[in-house]
C-alpha cells in the first residue's frame, strides 16, 4: 500500500496520479517497447510521452522510440520499424552507477589486483 502510495506522488519512482490521469483522459496508445514501457500521444500527435515500467530513466529508451518522442520521425516503430544494421549492437541503459558500470584496470571496484607496471614508484629513503 505505502508502494503505491509512494508511487503516485513522486515521479522517479513511476507516474504520478496527475500524469496517469492525463494519460488516461487525453492519451492515445500508440505502442510499448521491450522494456514494457508504454507510448502514448494526444493533439494529433502534437503531445507524445511514456510510462516508464519501474524505474524513471530516459536512458532506457531504445532509438527507434527517442526519434519518434522527440518527433525525428512521425511514424511510431509500431507502424514502421528502423531498419538496424548487421554491425549495430542492441540497445542498452546506461550503466553508470550501477554494478555493471565500467570499471578501468586497476580501479578499486575491480576484483582483480592491479596489473603490473614498467617502473618503480619512488620512495625518498
Amino acid at each position: 500500500m505505502l508502494k503505491t502510495l509512494i508511487g503516485l506522488v513522486t515521479w522517479w519512482n513511476n507516474a504520478t496520479f496527475g500524469t496517469l490521469l492525463h494519460t488516461r483522459r487525453h492519451g492515445e496508445r500508440v505502442g510499448a517497447d521491450d522494456q514494457g514501457n508504454v507510448f502514448y500521444q494526444s493533439d494529433g500527435g502534437k503531445r507524445r510521452w511514456v510510462i516508464y515500467n519501474g524505474e524513471t530513466e530516459a536512458s532506457r529508451i531504445a532509438p527507434d522510440w527517442h526519434g519518434w518522442l522527440h518527433h525525428t520521425w512521425n511514424t511510431p516503430p509500431t507502424e514502421a520499424p528502423l531498419r538496424h544494421r548487421a554491425w549495430e549492437k542492441p540497445h542498452l541503459a546506461n550503466q553508470t552507477g550501477t554494478a555493471l558500470a565500467y570499471a578501468p584496470p586497476g580501479s578499486i571496484r575491480r576484483q582483480e589486483p592491479a596489473p603490473k607496471r614498467d617502473y618503480e614508484a619512488w620512495t625518498p629513503e
